[in-house]
């Protein structure tokens, strides 16, 4: 069995004890740059996180096969029924979601992203995707496995983090 080394690539020594590895660091540094690409990018199209947020959410139920509803998308952005009244009010006036009513039951309203959504989202995110996937030419494919592999680790840890301190179970 291999050694594991006694520092990592940035040379400091693996974390210990009430000391953070440097890759949490790293991955502070990342969220706080992507959360200021999504203000800067949301603010030039008078689009608020929130929103971007929502259609995000939207996008991927979407993609699943899943029914998106106002009640959806209060629980996933933990908002109030008044901040997801004004939420969904606002993106439907802006052209990016349609309410529709159908299926068996039509009195539940269902959430639909829009081409204008789609075309918008695009516009804004292809920058970032055209600078990461230029970052990402560098790496090997099993490098970009392992760094996958890693950042669903992550995102688990922080879901369970953030249940945590929601108190839920």
């Amino acid at each position: 069995m291999a050694k594991k080394p006694d520092s990592t690539s940035d040379g400091a020594a693996p974390s210990a004890p009430g000391r953070q590895h440097p890759l949490v660091r790293l991955l502070q540094e990342f969220t706080l740059e992507a959360n200021r690409y999504v203000d800067s990018a949301g603010g030039r199209n008078d689009m608020h996180r929130t929103d971007l947020n929502a259609l995000a959410a939207v996008m991927r139920h979407a993609a699943n096969g899943d029914v998106v509803t106002p009640g959806t998308l209060r629980k996933e952005l933990n908002l109030s029924s008044p901040a997801t009244t004004a939420l969904v009010d606002r993106l439907c006036g802006s052209g990016h979601l349609v309410r529709v009513r159908e299926g068996q039951d039509r009195r539940q309203v269902q959430l639909r992203m829009t081409d204008k959504a789609y075309r918008d989202g695009s516009a804004m995110f292809l920058p970032l995707a055209r600078h990461m996937d230029s970052a990402m030419a560098d790496f090997t494919p099993q490098e970009l496995d392992t760094a996958a592999r890693f950042m669903d680790a992550m995102i688990a840890a922080t879901i369970a983090a953030s249940r945590e301190a929601a108190g839920a179970p």
